[in-house]
């Protein structure tokens, strides 16, 4: 499936978001996700589902000190 993460085009084989974070190596503890200009609450992202053309932003919170 082709969709758009942080403004670049890739071929995925996630179907979910969840899946996706997960197969971007993010940590999913620590990532925030938005779908076509909507945010998806963690709890949903197991099941919200990707689509071809899909335009996600993916945020990866980092701590420091």
């Amino acid at each position: 499936m082709r969709i758009q993460v942080n403004g670049d085009t890739r071929e995925v084989a996630a179907r979910t978001v969840s899946a996706l974070v997960e197969e971007l190596g993010f940590d999913v503890r620590k990532v925030a996700v938005e779908r076509n200009l909507a945010i998806v609450p963690r709890s949903l992202h197991a099941t919200t589902a990707l689509e071809d053309g899909d335009r996600i932003e993916l945020v990866q919170f980092v701590g420091g000190g």
